[in-house]
């Protein structure tokens, strides 16, 4: 149901009914079987720009990182904030899932 960048690989989320788990390429054997779902392709693809629409600190561009389906609905994942040299206290994560509504496009 989604896949993301992180700990330098790809790491995809697979619905397994009552519970998602989330595996990296090397640990999921494909058995050939497809189930077919009808879902809109989501709007943006990994790797493309863009920028939050409320965000109030000026217009930085993001990437999405990771898309993810959660109940019918396409999710991204994108940097809030950007990476420090040092360890903050109160932030754990600088990654968040995002609406599509919440994102603009980038035209480059």
């Amino acid at each position: 149901c989604g896949m993301q960048w992180k700990h330098e690989c790809w790491i995809y989320s697979i619905d397994c009914r009552d519970e998602i788990l989330h595996a990296t390429q090397n640990q999921i054997i494909g058995t050939g079987e497809l189930e077919a779902i009808t879902v809109q392709k989501p709007a943006f693809v990994l790797g493309e720009r863009v920028m939050l629409c409320s965000h109030d600190k000026g217009t930085k561009q993001r990437l999405i990182l990771g898309i993810g389906l959660v109940n019918n609905s396409w999710f991204y994942v994108v940097e809030l904030m950007s990476p420090t040299l040092t360890q903050s206290r109160t932030i754990y994560n600088r990654f968040s899932l995002i609406g599509e509504k919440s994102l603009v496009r980038v035209n480059v």
